[in-house]
């Protein structure tokens, strides 16, 4: 009996020492949970409070959402006008939607190349014929009609119409296209690095050019006249002045003045056509030049002194034609569809304005030998060559402006192909995608005054002008045909690269002749960018050859041990890191001794993600 009492106590006690055992137990196992569930609230992200907002933000976010609002309410009210109202209704609810305030933007910031053309096009034109003595009405017509169908077919056809039908992510210009179709080719990368180098080489005489060609119309003021007749050199130094002025300014951002440049190009090129109709009341026969015939005759003349040198002269009228697929992705397409026809009409009275002008003093002696003739400030009444001064040189300066944020834009996406190094880029202002590379505002400086004080004047600069940009444009036209091979019709694929091949081969023929006048200079440094490119290129895929890496057999059971580890504390949901390999089937040793270095952290996932948002994710 004894014996069986203490059997039962010591049954009673184990079983009490079990049930505190399996109390503990719980209770450590409580802990635990309370220390997983409190680390795990130290990841996630904090509710974001309204009062956390500046009032500038805040105001910021009413005026998006009332704007957003408005904007529904006249797509409701075009739905219901009938079949027109539902077009447009479609047009604004899609990407290429048009707002009056993004179509004012598009104006500053994708037409000032373009723009300011219309300055230098027809006085590098007379130098070439030997002055305004040299060309008679045989010249000008022909002259005018390669003009008008150089930008109807480049400008219009190719960058217009076709060009900017193709956009990765809403983003334009050459190295956006090549990152659409360099799964079809490695070669490609050949055009692609060559064209961006050109263009950013070229794009160094668009300051100077622009800048120098509206300066160089105080000349023709009668008060400051005998100013610049005893100072040679006063243009040159004026225009140094405004180009130091304006790359200094860059670091500050150009998000307040950007907000009036719109306006100002708007008023820029209404001013074109109007002066350009005046001129073409006084000869409207000028019109003829409509007609291709007149151009093509004039080429094959004998009584046309260039030859088909000419043709790099008629080349810088469609100069900016790239800029309009490069900006693309800053301004819209549709804002870009809806400015292009005012624009054109505004180039085109402007050119045939100076056209007739010419026309109308090709015997006037006091004119016929004279040096530097500029058609575009000649053709105005003296009073009004002052507005003209004071607007071509603001629209100079928005024209370099626009360039140099293009120049920012391009080196920063030649980085994301790591064909650049990886240079600091400051954000100036809270507008999306104005950025700033200091090293490339310095160098662009310095090539643009050794530009300036190389060649003087925009009459030498213009000269060399726009040899590299041809090869942008051929380069372009071979990476949209193979776009087009893959994605449209073969046979108008076929008939597409053939025409604007040929054309933009023939300006590139033509502006060799700009080789020995300047032409040098530009192409000089396309293959210094192009030796940075293809340089930093091949160093990436060298350092990427020597990385170790893992294969997920190797890999996968030690993530597996350390995910069913409960030694280790799990703080965090999921872990990502990111790489620019492009396998994501294997794993960067770095990685993996990161995951299991001397602070363990016990995710429930890692991952791996790429630039373009492809994700490789391990449980």
């Amino acid at each position: 009996m004894a014996e069986s009492n203490q059997r039962t106590a010591r049954a009673q006690k184990a079983s009490k020492a079990q049930k505190a055992q399996s109390g503990a137990a719980k209770a450590k196992a409580r802990q635990e949970e309370e220390a997983l569930l409190r680390a795990d609230t130290f990841t996630n992200a904090p509710k974001v409070s309204r009062r956390t907002l500046t009032k500038e933000e805040r105001e910021a976010l009413a005026k998006q959402r009332e704007a957003e609002t408005k904007e529904a309410e006249k797509i409701a009210s075009a739905w219901s006008k009938g079949g027109l109202g539902r077009w447009w209704a479609r047009l604004q609810s899609s990407p290429d939607k048009v707002t009056w305030g993004m179509a004012i933007v598009a104006l500053g910031v994708v037409y000032g190349d373009i723009g300011t053309s219309p300055l230098y096009t027809a006085q590098t034109f007379l130098a070439g014929q030997g002055g305004l003595g040299g060309v008679d009405r045989e010249a000008v017509l022909g002259m005018l009609s390669l003009v008008f169908w150089s930008i109807t077919l480049i400008t219009t056809v190719k960058y217009v119409l076709i060009a900017m039908r193709i956009d990765n992510n809403g983003e334009g210009g050459i190295f956006a296209l090549y990152s659409l179709i360099r799964k079809y080719g490695a070669w490609l990368v050949i055009p692609a690095m060559l064209g961006g180098a050109a263009f950013l080489a070229d794009s160094v005489l668009t300051p100077a050019v622009s800048i120098s060609s509206a300066v160089e119309g105080l000349k023709t003021l009668p008060a400051l006249e005998h100013l610049f007749t005893e100072n040679k050199d006063l243009t040159m130094m004026i225009t140094a002045v405004i180009i130091v002025i304006l790359f200094a300014v860059q670091s500050r951002g150009t998000e307040s003045i950007g907000k009036v440049f719109g306006s100002v190009v708007m008023v820029w090129f209404a001013f074109l056509a109007i002066v350009g109709v005046v001129a073409i009341s006084n000869d409207w026969s000028v019109l003829a030049a409509l007609n291709p015939y007149y151009g093509i005759k004039f080429l094959f003349s004998p009584n046309n002194a260039t030859g088909l040198a000419l043709m790099g002269t008629v080349f810088l009228s469609t100069t900016g034609a790239e800029a309009l697929y490069s900006d693309m992705g800053h301004v819209g397409r549709g804002n870009i569809y809806f400015t292009w026809p005012f624009i054109k009409v505004a180039l085109v009275l402007n050119y045939f304005g100076q056209g007739a002008w010419m026309l109308r003093n090709q015997n006037n002696p006091e004119l016929a030998d004279a040096e530097g003739i500029n058609p575009f400030f000649q053709m105005m009444d003296p009073n009004v060559r002052y507005v003209a001064v004071v607007l071509s040189v603001t629209a100079g300066i928005i024209a370099s402006q626009a360039l140099i944020t293009g120049a920012f834009t391009m080196v920063s996406e030649a980085t994301g192909l790591n064909w650049m190094p990886h240079l600091q880029v400051r954000y100036p202002a809270r507008t999306r995608g104005q950025l700033y590379i200091p090293v490339v505002n310095v160098v662009l400086c310095v090539a643009t005054l050794a530009v300036l004080l190389l060649f003087r004047d925009s009459e030498h600069i213009s000269a060399a002008y726009g040899l590299a940009l041809t090869i942008t444009m051929i380069t372009t036209t071979i990476l949209l045909g193979i776009y087009l091979w893959h994605r449209s019709n073969k046979f108008g694929t076929v008939v597409f690269t053939i025409v604007f091949l040929a054309i933009q081969v023939l300006f590139f023929a033509a502006s060799m002749a700009k080789f020995l006048h300047g032409g040098w200079f530009t192409l000089l440094l396309t293959l210094a960018i192009l030796m940075i490119m293809y340089t930093w290129n091949e160093g990436t895929k060298l350092e990427r050859s020597q990385r170790r890496h893992m294969m997920p057999k190797d890999f996968l059971p030690a993530l597996d041990k350390l995910h069913g580890d409960s030694r280790i504390h799990r703080f965090a949901d999921n872990i990502v890191y990111l790489t620019s390999d492009p396998d994501l089937k294997r794993l960067d040793t770095d990685i993996f001794f990161s995951i299991f270095a001397a602070h363990q952290a016990r995710p429930r996932m890692v991952g791996g993600g790429r630039r373009d948002h492809r994700l490789a994710v391990h449980p």
